[in-house]
């Protein structure tokens, strides 16, 4: 009889366990159970979901109402038709993420402070606009950002969600410029508009909060793939194309000393390299700007472990 009564309690148990809801796996708060990425490196940054403000009702102003901004401090630009856009850096530092509503072309500005990279997107997927804000959560030291329609997450430097409704779905990159302040306001002149400092938030946008990381050999998280051969913080110009990666780290291209033309998955490039900024640029054939990648070495290699390297000799 107590056998049976046994038997009996944890056929029980079993299946009211079985009736319980299935607790999905989340992470600050996304649900992260169909990841396409290891769970474990999905890691907390710090801050919580949104504690990092996206910047969702960007205001612009002319460049002569910007007194902010000095000559060499950094911007992500980009050209719309015969408008063109800057972003500071000093104001990404702090936001990271720019939904910006262009007419007949939304543009997803996305910047991470620890990889140093800034790269634009179209937020459309399958006809439908997207916005994005900013997870808390990293994947290889790099911001994952999350769409507001369906929370997925999204890899920067990879441009695809990794979890949830749209995991594998890749955004389409835009090509955008790192241009100094006096270079950009020379180059476009009164065609410029600036994000503005009136951003619904106090910040100040003259400091870092991120100190001497730039410089530094120290990462703040871990990554899946290292290298040696550069400082982490080098910087490198990253491409990919038909399946291939490379990357042009700034001392080579400074010790080259001129336009190179290059190769990448069998299509010809050509690689414009400013020391004074530093940054590189990546053009084909007919001189038009690819959306190649601006980040620190330590970046470029843990998403591209297999990267064919640029060396001036």
């Amino acid at each position: 009889m107590r056998k049976l009564a046994r038997v009996i309690y944890l056929t029980a148990a079993l299946l009211a366990a079985m009736a319980q809801p299935v607790v999905a796996e989340q992470k600050n708060g996304f649900d992260v159970s169909n990841a396409i990425i290891p769970l474990d490196q999905i890691l907390r940054g710090g801050p919580p979901r949104d504690g990092i403000p996206s910047i969702n009702t960007p205001k612009f102003e002319d460049p002569g109402e910007a007194s902010l901004w000095r000559p060499d401090d950094l911007m992500l630009t980009y050209d719309d038709g015969d408008a063109s856009f800057a972003y500071p850096v000093g104001i990404l530092n702090w936001h990271e993420i720019v939904n910006h509503g262009l007419d007949g072309a939304p543009l997803l500005i996305t910047f991470c402070p620890l990889c140093g990279t800034g790269m634009a997107f179209d937020p459309r997927v399958e006809g439908r606009h997207l916005s994005f804000g900013v997870s808390g959560l990293l994947y290889n030291s790099d911001l994952l950002m999350y769409d507001h329609q369906t929370e997925s997450l999204w890899s920067q430097i990879e441009g695809r969600a990794v979890s949830g409704p749209l995991a594998g779905t890749e955004l389409r990159p835009v090509a955008i410029r790192h241009e100094l302040w006096q270079g950009w306001r020379e180059r476009v002149g009164s065609d410029g508009q600036v994000l503005s400092t009136d951003t619904g938030h106090r910040r100040n946008y003259r400091m870092s909060p991120y100190g001497a990381y730039d410089h530094s050999e120290r990462l703040y998280f871990p990554v899946t793939h290292t290298s040696r051969k550069y400082h982490p913080k080098t910087w490198v110009l990253g491409w990919t194309h038909n399946g291939e990666s490379k990357a042009w780290p700034f001392p080579e291209l400074e010790d080259y000393g001129a336009v190179l033309e290059d190769r990448v998955g069998g299509k010809a490039v050509w690689i414009h390299y400013d020391p004074e900024v530093p940054s590189a640029e990546l053009r084909d054939e007919s001189g038009k700007l690819l959306p190649a990648t601006r980040a620190f070495w330590f970046a470029w290699y843990a998403f591209h472990p297999d990267t064919r390297i640029f060396a001036a000799d």
